[in-house]
């Protein structure tokens, strides 16, 4: 694994893991599907500019698979956002983080279910190791510290598990740019997530928000728009591409452990334990990055209906050309 094709999941997962601290504090002034429909409405416009503006009107057609597009923006971008924030409303920030590290696991048993592909066991086993360093992280120490979880839990199963969808779709799409794809699916999600909102707030299921708490939350919202959703989603479909959907996975272990580290910067003092539990996850990271290194490459080339590594064009670099 080449370090400057880790750099992009790598940006992406510690994008997030501020993410919850931040998004957690907007919940005081906006309901979670309201933060979240306005969030990527504003997101979702500037990845469109973008892609007209790399790859014109014709890079808005779906070639036959808008179907598949829209599931995937519908699952990833809505399901996960929208669970996501939810759960957040039920427990606390590097909780419901600790979830994010179960990607891996979840991916590649989509991956094996979708393709046929059976996980490596050397992955596997070290994502397992990531996700008990989180564990250790998140619980210091404690069996019981799991049963805090509830309802915040479920949800994030749910969130984690449309993520992994998502992310095995942009490993199947080589005739996609990942901006386009980011874009593409980003649209359809967020068309989601309005029409839901608005059912939402006609019913009073929640109250839509005023001006002054857009104003006050207008901080952690340029947060969740700039580099949470655009530069890290385009970030990630990029690593996704580079990497392979599984091995790209394996850096949402980082994602609790950045979000524990906001915390102690916030005044939470951590325990022998968790200091031992996040040692443990970068431990088993890096040296799943070096098992993947040093893989020897398949004898004969894989059909392409199981392709984990297409052809990659690189929106961030061209962006910034």
């Amino acid at each position: 694994m080449r370090p400057r094709h880790a750099a992009f999941p790598l940006f992406a997962v510690l994008s997030w893991g501020v993410m919850f601290p931040v998004l957690a504090s907007a919940l005081a002034r906006v309901d979670a599907l309201n933060l979240t429909t306005a969030r990527y409405v504003l997101a979702t416009a500037v990845l469109l500019a973008l892609l007209l503006a790399r790859e014109g009107l014709a890079a808005l057609r779906a070639l036959g698979r808008g179907v598949e597009v829209v599931l995937l923006g519908v699952i990833g971008f809505a399901g996960f956002n929208v669970l996501t924030n939810l759960a957040l409303g039920h427990a606390a920030p590097q909780q419901i983080a600790l979830f994010a590290a179960t990607t891996p696991l979840a991916t590649q048993l989509v991956r094996w279910a979708r393709d046929g592909v059976r996980p490596r066991p050397v992955l596997l086993g070290l994502s397992l190791a990531a996700l008990v360093g989180v564990g250790l992280v998140i619980t210091r120490g404690r069996l019981d510290g799991l049963g805090q979880f509830g309802v915040g839990g479920l949800l994030m199963i749910g969130a984690v598990l449309g993520w992994a969808i998502y992310t095995h779709g942009a490993s199947r799409f080589p005739e996609y740019s990942p901006l386009r794809y980011t874009t593409l699916t980003a649209i359809a999600g967020t068309l989601a997530m309005v029409a839901a909102s608005a059912v939402a707030d006609l019913t009073g299921l929640q109250h839509a928000p005023a001006a002054a708490d857009l104003v006050a939350i207008a901080p952690q919202l340029a947060y969740a728009v700039v580099v949470a959703a655009v530069l890290a989603v385009l970030a990630w479909n990029t690593g996704v591409r580079r990497l392979g959907a599984a091995d790209a996975a394996l850096f949402m272990n980082l994602v609790p452990v950045t979000t524990f580290l906001v915390q102690i910067l916030r005044g939470y003092r951590p325990g022998a334990v968790e200091l031992i539990g996040a040692a443990l996850t970068i431990a088993a990271l890096v040296a799943a990055n070096l098992a993947t290194r040093t893989r020897k490459a398949p004898a004969t080339p894989a059909p392409a209906a199981v392709v984990d590594r297409p052809a990659v064009v690189d929106p961030v670099a061209a962006i910034a050309r």
